[in-house]
């Protein structure tokens, strides 16, 4: 957390090349940030990160962490056709420190680059340093292209759930974020923390505010930026001991370059359909009323047949269709393959004039 440690401090350790994946929930089954986090059971163990996979950038311990000091486990997910990160934390510490008003509590510290951009986000690494006030470059890319989020790992009453490094406070606010918690210890005391949360990446946050700004499209098998750093603190110490950092650089929380690969998942086999009819449409010629049809269906397709609404049929892959006359049509695709058969509607969606 920069604004604790300095703004001059680089560590230069090897960042890990591994590519982790975000497990991809069905549609019908989204994560509820109510606190109960059953919604977790689906996603695979293979998912989960955990503290082996984390490396001390402060405390001196490199790879060598305790958990009997400090434990953690994050499974992230995503839907598709959502433009969200949902996250789920398991942390257990020996030690919880929570009571400061301010920034000196146990924090998961978040980085996410929806697109992969890379390069520094903050004020001071700008490239018009030199050239403008530092108080305008806070305004002016402060977080723009990545953000950083200080998550405080528990939240204690009247105080937001977050800090958002940078110009853009208003992305940690529904309806661009939400988060629950679950634990029952006091400050310096053990136990485990549950933790449950979602958030909206940007590529670029404006600190007008979401008029402006372009939401990062979340795109099945696409590569995003992101990872984090747990600081870790006890009541007793006045600095935090160690700082546990998913990329083994801790220039990570400024410069998206540093962040680690993680991969839009596919939905798993299991939760698959066999089977599942899908199609679109465009219209390539309005004044002949000419459309083309694409079968967008998954699974193994043997023989597909469209009824375009008219009376008339078709069993291409991407027939051209040309109305002859003006119309509203519902128009049907039915799709067949050795795991069954299944079929999509869509009512007057296409219309010719």
């Amino acid at each position: 957390m920069l604004c604790i440690f300095g703004a001059q401090q680089a560590f230069g350790f090897a960042r890990p090349e591994k590519e982790y994946r975000i497990f991809q929930f069905p549609r019908t089954a989204i994560p509820r940030i109510d606190g109960d986090f059953s919604d977790w059971d689906m996603v695979p163990d293979s998912y989960a990160i955990g503290l082996s996979e984390l490396y001390d950038t402060h405390g001196g311990r490199g790879e060598n962490l305790d958990p009997k000091e400090f434990d953690l486990t994050v499974k992230v997910g995503w839907v598709n056709g959502e433009n969200r990160l949902y996250f789920y934390v398991e942390a257990y510490d020996d030690s919880w420190d929570f009571t400061d008003p301010g920034l000196r509590q146990d924090i998961f510290e978040l980085v996410v680059d929806g697109d992969a951009s890379g390069g520094p986000f903050i004020k001071e690494d700008n490239g018009n340093i030199n050239k403008l006030p530092v108080a305008d470059l806070h305004f002016k890319g402060h977080g723009a292209h990545a953000q950083n989020y200080h998550i405080f790992t528990p939240v204690q009453h009247g105080k937001d759930w977050a800090m958002v490094w940078g110009s853009t406070p208003w992305i940690k606010d529904f309806p661009y974020a939400n988060v629950a918690y679950d634990y029952d210890f006091g400050p310096g005391e053990s136990g485990v923390l549950k933790m449950e949360f979602w958030i909206t990446p940007f590529d670029y946050a404006a600190v007008e505010g979401p008029g402006r700004s372009v939401v990062s499209q979340l795109t099945e098998n696409e590569l995003i930026g992101m990872s984090w750093c747990m600081i870790d603190f006890d009541v007793d110490r006045p600095k935090a001991d160690p700082v546990m950092c998913l990329s083994h650089d801790f220039r990570m929380i400024r410069d998206a370059s540093f962040l680690n690969a993680f991969r839009l998942m596919p939905l798993e086999e299991t939760l698959r359909p066999k089977i599942a009819a899908d199609w679109a449409f465009t219209e390539v010629d309005r004044d002949r009323r000419i459309v083309l049809f694409e079968d967008r269906s998954t699974g193994e397709i043997a023989r597909r047949e469209w009824d375009f609404g008219d009376g008339t049929k078709s069993s291409e892959e991407y027939p051209l269709h040309r109305y002859a006359k003006a119309g509203e049509w519902t128009v049907t695709l039915t799709v067949e393959g050795p795991d069954g058969q299944d079929r999509r509607i869509k009512v007057w969606e296409v219309v010719t004039r």
